[in-house]
């Protein structure tokens, strides 16, 4: 039995405190990786979905050329954007783009053990601009790591090679839950309405058919006058109030043709076309900018309405009204034309209820299975992190 590990503190300030493994040295990110620069540019054109050599950019793999700049075993971290600071493992011939810095460990230096490390080491923090987000070389060479003895580094990339599989190939299995759950979901919403066969214009059900007023953004407040429902704030089956906008109480913008009911069923026209929700009594009184608004009348459910403008019947119906050449646009005479289902009042109601309860559960269980996956992923992350600071002496793990 191997005798217990003695740790001691360091200098190192990114580790925030943690000891560190006494037979570990300290060093900088220039002498374990030597040499460090940006990847060469290379043109939109010159990069296709096939060929000879893989181009990496910042992001990881981005086409193929006939060209290469490396060959090898190196990291790639991002330079530049929201991403900067990703790190990348690559093997092989390629071509770096001017957006990676492209990293060459030390022949004392196991590549996957310092790969682990980069990513623990968050190297997107160290970007300097706001506007564009980027990282250079000499803040990275400059910064503190701890360094095992090169058999441990082998130890430590071996060992979450390993137990990272296993976990990717856990959350792999979750992934494919959820997809087959939202099938599932999909499935049971659209056959509450497939034997629905007579159908009439929406227009002869409900009659009260409109569209929001168009108010420009310059003229859009935050946390003044009236609050108004734009189409981004509506969900299928959800309304959002997280980026809601308020206009002005008087004027041409207190249309009271597009003010809004609880009870209402709002309608999205760009983008998510077709994207239904009821309005809450919360809402009572907004506006609506440049979506759509049926007020449901006394022999229309609005949760059976609901329900079926997001259910996959209705989403061809939605698609073949909407118009524009970029992304859907549906109208409101799209809208007032839809064929929809000849259905008792009584009929309407128990149809959503039986959604309500069945999406329910089936909406629970993808929530569950995301939580898991979240974790799991949280889990992956603390183990790669107490690895690679020997928080954990892999040489005792088989």
């Amino acid at each position: 039995m191997r005798a217990v590990r003695q740790m001691g503190p360091t200098r190192i300030g990114w580790l925030q405190g943690l000891s560190l493994p006494l037979d570990w040295s300290e060093s900088k990110l220039k002498y374990v990786a030597p040499g460090m620069q940006a990847g060469e540019a290379i043109t939109a054109d010159s990069i296709e979905p096939k060929g000879t050599y893989p181009v990496y950019g910042g992001n990881g793999l981005r086409g193929y050329t006939e060209a290469k700049t490396h060959q090898g075993t190196h990291i790639l971290i991002g330079r530049q954007g929201a991403l900067c600071g990703n790190v990348h493992l690559v093997s092989g011939e390629f071509w770096a783009s001017e957006h990676a810095i492209v990293a060459r460990p030390a022949a004392t230096v196991e590549a996957r053990w310092l790969a682990h490390l980069l990513q623990v080491m968050n190297l997107g923090q160290y970007s300097q601009t706001a506007a564009q987000p980027g990282i250079g070389t000499a803040q990275i060479n400059a910064l503190a790591v701890p360094v095992p003895p090169f058999r441990e580094q082998h130890a430590i990339a071996d060992y979450l090679d390993r137990e990272t599989a296993r976990i990717d190939t856990l959350i792999e299995e979750q992934q494919r839950l959820i997809e087959m759950l939202h099938e599932r979901r999909e499935a049971v919403i659209g056959a509450a309405f497939l034997n629905a066969q007579a159908q009439q214009p929406l227009k002869r059900v409900v009659p009260d058919i409109t569209v929001g007023i168009v108010v420009q953004p310059s003229r859009w407040y935050v946390e003044d006058g009236v609050p108004a429902l734009r189409g981004l704030n509506i969900n299928r089956g959800s309304i959002s109030t997280r980026d809601l906008v308020y206009i002005s109480a008087e004027g041409d913008d207190a249309n009271s043709k597009s003010r809004l009911r609880g009870g209402d069923v709002v309608v999205v026209r760009t983008g998510q076309a077709g994207a239904a929700a009821k309005v809450p009594e919360s809402l009572d009184g907004a506006n609506a900018i440049d979506i759509l608004i049926i007020r449901p009348g006394t022999g229309t459910d609005a949760d059976f309405l609901v329900w079926y403008l997001n259910s996959p019947v209705a989403a061809s119906h939605i698609k073949e009204g909407s118009v524009g050449a970029i992304q859907g646009h549906f109208n409101v005479g799209a809208l007032r034309e839809l064929p929809f289902p000849t259905v008792s009042l009584n009929s309407q109601r128990r149809i959503a209820a039986d959604l309500d309860t069945k999406v329910a559960a089936i909406d629970a269980l993808i929530a569950e299975t995301g939580r898991f996956i979240e974790l799991s992923r949280e889990r992956r992350a603390a183990l790669i992190t107490a690895a690679v600071t020997g928080q954990i002496d892999v040489r005792e793990v088989v």
